[in-house]
């Protein structure tokens, strides 16, 4: 799949997530951008991402199939065997590194967040800036260079993405831990994501809260250039009740409670150390993204010492947390529990924690050194754990039944790393665990026979002669589809889940019609079922059925005999396999297809309209060609008539075209009332019709106006219907993996 709408939309996001260092000569003298002149103006770049002509395996690649011809445990071996093979250039800590993998691992899928979906370790964008040379990735750049001759070895049967994510488990369970699993199937990408990673323009800076601290819009992590929090505590205040709060917020807005903070924390400082060996600012030179072209991409460069082994410098941060850091232990939570620890310094000045029992000073074997000892040290963020009642809680939990630590740290640990792919359906490979876990979003396999055309037709019929109106019927299925985002590849139809809580109570969704319409539905289903026999039909397929039936009925009023592609096989999952907090997420806070806009949408209608369309993978003229659809269709949220730009609403037109380009038309804003715009008449001043932005920037915008007037034209009539009914049927099948 075109993974192009893993990006958002926003001119703020394209300064910041550029490498911020000096201009070059080069870069002052590149073709600037229409943003660098006009900073409001609408960027449709998100849509046009991750084309398939960037892929340099051509369009017809088939990813899944190429993994599923590896043999998992002979790669796992090669893995494993390069786990211990120390290289002179960058020497192993204590001759594995294993702890180096999980931090690779741990940093691609950390970007993950809840309320976009993006992020996370599919498309492999670890390898790209900006991620590649934040600051919180620093020297990662030689985890996927030690790397390199696995992924040479196997080419393109290994995506980067999968690779990085697999290296991870392989490092546990090299060093003693039984892992939950593994899901092969992210397909790598070739270009970075056009992400809005913060408003800042610098690295390790904080201007993304309210005033009351909370962090705004779909962010997550607490600083630009950190994966979550900064480990000193907030703002580099030592306060591990401070930092406990940003922990909870920046950890639950990448999809983790309580028990899988604590377990991943706990588990993954288990392993390793942090490297403050030297002074940063005195040693480490340039990010990959500004160092010199014979760095041949990497960076951080360290003048000090040897540079690495135990002159490394990466966090500022200096020591190991546990006695044994190579091996799965309970000796973290023992630490963490049993000393009184005491603030010191990082021989990089970096602020950190220690026992104050002088006995501890000698219990951590150098990771270099022979027979060199230190103390065991833990972070601002470490003491959060034991400080925070909740946290302190599951502490003391695990350290009294290590097994039940042990499974948590397992399942958190295969939630974080696979939490983007989206459902089960999607995973590839032998290691793939058989328990269906909730956050997977389970849809039933269907235990009877599939509808044919047959009681397709029949079904039609008698939606349509139920009493529901097509826009009703169009309302509902859009609902229900839209839902669904590519960047994570959740929401959709399939499930039937618009019947469910949260998604019923949806503001967006209208739920007294929802409810009227999905009681008609469901009587339609119970006495088709009834006398179906071994066949039968989810209200998720009848959903999707009705608007498709609506659309067909719509064209056909406008004079166009068209058929509508339907695939039935969607099925109904129950309340009981729906987490309620985790759908809603995805409850949009606008959605421009259906006119809606809330006060809690984090950019301006158009922008959101951007985001929606590329969260739905929308080429330009798909959503075009999409809005100008549903406005003719009449399908505004509540039935609103703005954008609305024709006699014969209901009917599957490009009226909203030609009425948008109509010059007899002068758009003015309405005084008072924000947001929303008038077209008079020129010659009578009479109100033909009322807009808002998401309406106006088709004939406003000039790229979008260039398409505009290829719908508008007299010779596009049938090229609008027929462009608009693939558009909706793509939308309708997003979430059908099993078609895929």
């Amino acid at each position: 799949m075109n993974r192009k709408s893993r990006t958002m939309l926003s001119a703020v996001a394209l300064a910041v997530t550029t490498t911020l260092s000096a201009p070059s000569f080069a870069a002052m003298s590149e073709a600037k951008t229409n943003q660098f002149w006009w900073p409001e103006q609408l960027n449709l770049s998100p849509l046009r991402q991750h084309s398939p002509e960037s892929n340099p395996y051509g369009a017809n690649f088939d990813y899944a199939a190429e993994f599923s011809k590896l043999d998992l445990k002979q790669v796992k071996k090669d893995i494993e065997q390069t786990l211990t093979d120390s290289q002179d250039w960058w020497p192993a800590d204590w001759g594995h590194y294993g702890p180096f993998m999980i931090r690779m691992a741990w940093h691609s899928a950390g970007v993950y967040r809840v309320h976009d979906g993006r992020g996370g370790s599919a498309g492999g964008q670890q390898r790209f800036d900006p991620l590649n040379s934040w600051p919180d990735n620093a020297n990662l750049d030689k985890a996927r260079r030690l790397l390199w001759p696995i992924k040479q070895k196997y080419g393109r049967s290994l995506s980067w993405a999968d690779l990085m994510v697999l290296a991870g488990n392989v490092a546990l369970e090299s060093m003693g831990f039984k892992t939950f699993g593994f899901a092969g199937g992210r397909q790598d990408d070739w270009e970075p994501d056009l992400v809005y990673w913060g408003p800042e323009d610098a690295f390790l800076k904080d201007e993304r809260r309210d005033n009351k601290g909370k962090l705004k819009g779909p962010l997550a992590a607490v600083e630009m250039g950190l994966i979550y929090v900064n480990p000193e505590g907030p703002h580099g205040k030592p306060d591990p009740l401070l930092a406990a709060k940003d922990i909870r917020m920046s950890f639950g807005r990448m999809a983790m409670n309580d028990e899988e903070v604590v377990a991943l924390i706990a588990g993954g400082h288990t392993f390793g150390k942090a490297h403050g060996a030297k002074k940063p600012s005195d040693c480490v030179g340039k990010e990959p993204a500004a160092a010199k072209i014979e760095a041949q991409g990497l960076g951080w460069k360290n003048k000090c010492g040897s540079g690495k082994g135990a002159d490394t410098t990466t966090s500022g941060l200096e020591g190991a947390w546990t006695v044994t850091p190579t091996q799965w232990s309970t000796n973290y939570l023992d630490n963490l529990m049993n000393f009184n620890w005491v603030m010191t310094k990082s021989p990089a000045g970096a602020t950190q924690w220690i026992p104050d029992n002088k006995a501890a000073a000698n219990l951590v074997p150098d990771a270099h050194i022979e027979g060199k000892r230190h103390a065991p040290i833990m972070f601002t963020t470490d003491l959060a754990l034991k400080f925070d009642p909740e946290y302190r809680k599951v502490i003391e939990r695990f350290r009294k039944d290590p097994k039940q630590y042990e499974l948590a740290f397992a399942k958190a640990w295969f939630k974080l790393t696979h939490r983007d792919m989206g459902p089960r359906a999607r995973y590839v490979g032998s290691e793939v665990p058989s328990e269906v876990l909730t956050w997977q979003d389970p849809i039933p396999k269907a235990d009877y026979k599939m509808i044919d055309n047959k009681d397709i037709s029949a079904l039609k019929k008698s939606i349509l002669n139920s009493g529901l109106t097509k826009q009703e019927l169009i309302r509902t299925a859009w609902s229900a589809a839209s839902s669904h985002r590519v960047t994570d590849m959740r929401g959709g139809a399939n499930g039937g889940r618009l019947r469910l809580e949260p998604q019923v109570s949806w503001e967006v969704n209208n739920p007294d019609e929802v409810n009227k319409v999905l009681a008609t539905l469901t009587d339609i289903q119970t006495r088709f079922n009834k006398r179906a026999g071994k066949k039968a039909v989810s209200i998720a397929d009848l959903i999707v059925l009705g608007g498709s039936a609506a659309v067909e009925k719509a064209a056909n009023d406008a004079g166009y005999k068209v058929n509508v592609a339907f695939k039935p096989g969607r099925t109904d999952a129950s309340q009981a396999q729906t987490d309620v907090l985790s759908f809603s997420y995805l409850e949009p806070k606008a959605d421009a297809f259906r006119n809606y806009y809330s006060d809690e949408a984090f950019m301006s209608p158009t922008e959101m309209l951007v985001d929606k369309a590329n969260m739905l993978d929308l080429s330009v003229p798909e959503m075009t060609v999409l809005l100008g659809g549903l406005r003719s269709l009449d399908a505004n949220y509540k039935g609103s008539e703005h954008g609305v730009f024709t006699d014969k609403p209901g009917q599957l037109s490009n009226d909203f075209f030609v009425n948008l380009l109509d010059m007899s038309t002068k758009w003015s804003k309405v005084e008072g009332q924000e947001g929303l715009y008038e077209g008079r008449d020129r010659k009578t001043g009479e109100i033909k019709w009322t807009a808002t932005p998401v309406d106006l920037i088709f004939g406003s915008n000039s790229e979008l106006r260039a398409i505009t007037e290829v719908y508008a034209s007299d010779d596009a009539k049938q090229k609008f219907v027929d462009d608009f009914i693939a558009a909706w049927v793509k939308v309708m099948q997003l979430d059908r993996f099993d078609l895929k």
